[in-house]
């Protein structure tokens, strides 16, 4: 992994500058946001990306101006896109990153559950917070198909997220329409869409081959179980509803799917699910808290590389954006880990 102190001593100039990007497609992004933000920062520090094309643009213009901070809004999805192309122009520059931060604009917002973000009824404070106060912590992503993100998988999460995109559209034309994108059409879905479809359902044959250092599992506590795993081993085979990775605890919702995540900074959380619709209705309040045990149908590994491999072939998303379906995909801790503002933090952490 890169080395702390010598990305600290290369930090941009502008510690102070901060940039803020928004998808400019996300429902809550209103023209009544974009006003507040463009006030806040009086016009000069506020881009609004309506496709990747713009992304990318406005990723070199981050890095040409040297900001210190950029923040982006629109959900993890949102953040997984800047964070790449960020990342990426830096790399292309020759220079070190800005540190990364996040306003509760989306839908799951997965990321504002570990760095203490609030929302757009708050913007102006946690703006200010930002640039007096708010430490940074490094963090590793998660790469896949060359996007780097805070989780990603295959099974049951990503048609969870298809099934919610229907429900939405369809509340969306309804009297409903306000609460469409939230947790109303998660729980509507999951209920009447996802769930019925996984009881018929049989599940998926999958195979995991270590590609990486030693992997581990993980039993009771955390704690490492039997042997570790070697580079070109098969790390699990057997059925699976879920196949998924993160470095963070938790996907949308405060849902702590990854207790484990942050065990070990060289290692990504890997978890592979058997747990069927029943078994979790009757265990969903453990599940949502992370506390949830079954070593027959829950396994939880520590990783670096792996290859999944998926029969028949499986959706896939990418921090919390379906990108599609695959029968093989290659998930790495990526080698470019990233600075993430947190209100947690003590300002002491700063760069």
């Amino acid at each position: 992994m890169a080395d702390e102190t010598a990305e600290s001593t290369a930090a941009p100039p502008n510690l102070q500058g901060v940039a803020v990007v928004v998808n400019g497609n996300a429902k809550s992004v209103t023209d009544e946001v974009i006003s507040n933000l463009d006030e806040i920062l009086r016009g000069t520090d506020l881009y609004v990306s309506h496709s990747l094309e713009q992304a990318q643009d406005i990723a070199r213009t981050v890095v040409a101006k040297r900001y210190g901070t950029m923040l982006t809004g629109g959900g993890d999805g949102t953040f997984t896109v800047m964070v790449t192309e960020v990342v990426r122009a830096a790399r292309e520059a020759g220079c070190v990153p800005p540190r990364f931060g996040y306003i509760k604009l989306g839908t799951g917002n997965a990321l504002a559950h570990v760095v203490g973000a609030s929302g757009k009824r708050t913007l102006a404070a946690d703006i200010r917070r930002l640039k007096e106060e708010a430490g940074s912590r490094q963090i590793g992503l998660v790469e896949v198909e060359g996007l780097l993100t805070p989780f990603c998988g295959v099974g049951v999460d990503a048609a969870v997220l298809q099934d919610y995109q229907v429900v939405k559209e369809s509340l969306g034309r309804t009297p409903l329409k306000r609460l469409a994108a939230g947790p109303l059409s998660y729980a509507v879905s999951t209920v009447t869409r996802t769930m019925p479809s996984y009881l018929l359902r049989r599940m998926s044959h999958c195979r995991i081959t270590n590609l990486g250092g030693e992997a581990y599992r993980l039993g009771r506590n955390g704690r490492i179980w039997g042997k570790g795993v070697a580079t070109g081993e098969v790390i699990y085979e057997g059925p699976m509803r879920l196949v998924a990775a993160s470095t963070i605890p938790y996907y949308g919702f405060g849902l702590r799917m990854f207790p484990f995540a942050e065990e070990r900074p060289d290692r990504m959380s890997l978890r592979v699910s058997c747990v069927g619709p029943v078994q979790f209705a009757r265990n969903v309040r453990a599940i949502w808290k992370g506390e949830y045990e079954s070593p027959s149908s829950l396994f939880d590994y520590l990783v670096s590389h792996v290859r999944i491999e998926v029969d028949p072939a499986t959706a896939l998303q990418v921090g919390g954006d379906v990108i599609g379906e695959r029968s093989v995909v290659e998930v790495k801790l990526s080698d470019s880990p990233i600075r993430l503002v947190d209100f947690y933090a003590p300002p002491s952490a700063r760069r």
